[in-house]
């Protein structure tokens, strides 16, 4: 382990430097993250508190609409700068965590693109954060390899790989193991900062350059966070503006409503957007968690057919398409089912109407969550999108912006209540365990879905939500599902696995969110607290 006086003055690293940590962790990248730190986490803070006090308003009934204040920017006529020549195609992405033999499947699966993500599809563990850069910075360097320790199978890139993107944690998270002047480093800053740092010359050397995808943008002030961090690190390694290229996920109800802004904030880093539907789904519970009216049905039955979740959709291609930026499509979330031909079929028909829907829609792209469903994917686009992307497509945009609050009807079902037992409880024991994409009920499940479960339960038991039935879904209701799915996996695993997969302490933060009088912003802050020491 590293000791402080190896590191720049003010800051303390509490994580253990492996053997080769440090050549991620060296003086200059350390001394480059301190700097973006102390010149950007206050504003940060600032930005977070600001999302409290928007929450209370929420809660006291405030209905969000379009911003009066910047109707200049949504009336004028401008367009950002155009996408890098090995950006202009994106017509199927790839997305997964930062493990060594996903990065290197991912980008060979024939994919335009690979989102590598830090935030939902990886496990914030210390060891996984730092390898995860190692990793990166060996595919980068075409240098990557990975030995399967069970089988005799070396895996490594093919010669064409896919466009590496990345994907930093959220404003909203902190990276623990580093404090500077005795503040947590922001976990935003972490992963971008550490990724530039290390690769912009190599992707320089291969024609790329470092890009990003920013996840859980509220507003555009958020936006400008970032482009000033961007301008601000571009600037100290001697990089042009326009050097760092970014997608923003919209992925909350919020910005939803400020896509020019948050465009124009970042106009000349932008690339796109991307519709993170499921993220999407559990800011509109968040957000609206006390809005009786505005209570949604079984998730399955939150499709991206349902009113509001198709004109944020729309609304997303025709903004980016007016401004000259990317429409990138939603996830596919289905995995190929092996030993069930019928189930497989029905997984792989799902994936093909959806991504016929984004691209006769007007989208530039999509993503999927497995190698598997790559090529299904990419004939699909192909077939409907000759072109590089359709740009110059535009399908009119939202004037209402009650069309884009308004709620999706159907049913509260009992299965829909036990699913989101189950699904939360599996997910979460995943996460703790280090695994942050995991496979449940023939679905690529990842903290965006395991937030959806718990916030729906609770938002239902607060409002005391029907079932089809006619059952009135309670606390009590509740405990006895969580106390019949908890023996349901004992039974199932044993109880020596129940214990080591954390099953046990899983349902216990599952079940304390669900039944909270106050409704947490993020289960992954609590959660986070359990693995620090890992």
């Amino acid at each position: 382990m590293g000791t402080q006086s190896n590191w720049p003055k003010g800051v303390t690293i509490t994580g253990p430097v492996h053997d080769g940590f440090e050549q991620i962790l060296n003086f200059e990248a350390v001394e480059f993250l301190a700097d973006l730190h102390r010149k950007f986490n206050a504003s940060r803070l600032d930005l977070l508190e600001n999302r409290v006090e928007m929450q209370e308003a929420l809660d006291a009934g405030l209905e969000p609409g379009f911003d009066y204040d910047t109707a200049c920017i949504r009336q004028a006529d401008w367009q950002v700068r155009p996408a890098p020549k090995d950006l202009e195609d994106r017509r199927v992405e790839i997305t997964g965590p930062v493990d060594r033999k996903m990065i290197i499947n991912a980008l060979n699966s024939g994919a335009k693109v690979f989102m590598a993500d830090f935030e939902d599809a990886s496990s914030p563990f210390w060891s996984n954060m730092i390898a995860g850069q190692i990793n990166l910075r060996d595919a980068n360097l075409r240098t990557i390899e990975y030995q399967h320790p069970d089988k005799n199978k070396t895996y490594k890139l093919n010669p064409d790989p896919a466009v590496l993107l990345v994907r930093p944690r959220g404003w909203h998270l902190e990276e623990a193991h580093m404090q500077i002047d005795g503040e947590a480093i922001s976990a935003s800053l972490f992963d971008f900062g550490l990724y530039l740092f290390h690769n912009h010359s190599i992707l320089k050397s291969l024609n790329s350059g470092p890009y990003f995808y920013l996840p859980k943008l509220e507003n555009s002030e958020e936006a400008r966070l970032w482009n000033l961090v961007i301008l601000h690190a571009q600037s100290k390694l001697g990089l042009p503006t326009g050097t760092v290229r970014v997608t923003v996920l919209i992925e909350t109800i919020l910005a939803s409503l400020q896509l020019d802004e948050i465009i124009y904030e970042l106009r000349d880093h932008i690339c796109g957007l991307n519709c993170g539907r499921w993220d999407y789904i559990f800011s509109y519970i968040k957000r609206f968690a006390r809005h009786k009216d505005k209570v949604l049905p079984d998730r399955a039955e939150v499709t991206m057919t349902s009113g509001f979740m198709r004109a944020y959709s729309q609304n997303v291609i025709e903004i980016c398409h007016r401004r000259g930026a990317h429409a990138i499509g939603g996830m596919a979330a289905q995995i190929p089912v092996k030993n069930n031909e019928k189930a497989n079929a029905e997984a792989f028909a799902k994936v093909r109407a959806d991504k016929e829907r984004e691209v006769t829609d007007g989208h530039d792209g999509t993503w999927v969550a497995h190698p598997g469903m790559v090529e299904l994917a990419m004939k699909v686009f192909d077939h409907h999108m000759p072109k590089a992307n359709q740009i110059e497509r535009r399908v009119g945009k939202v004037n209402d912006a009650s069309t884009l609050i308004r709620p999706s009807t159907g049913k509260i079902t009992m299965n829909g209540v036990r699913t989101n037992v189950e699904v939360g409880i599996l997910y979460i024991a995943a996460w703790l365990c280090g695994q942050g994409a995991v496979p449940i009920h023939n679905l690529m499940e990842d903290a965006a879905t395991a937030e959806i479960s718990r916030a729906q339960l609770w938002q239902w038991r607060i409002h005391g939500a029907r079932l089809d039935t006619g059952e009135i879904i309670t606390a009590q209701l509740l405990d006895e599902v969580f106390d019949q799915t908890s023996q349901q996996f004992q039974k199932q695993l044993g109880n020596e696995k129940y214990q080591s997969r954390k099953i046990e302490a899983a349902t216990q933060i599952m079940r304390d969110m669900v039944m909270a009088d106050e409704f947490a912003e993020f289960l992954t802050i609590p959660a986070y607290k359990l693995i620090q020491n890992q």
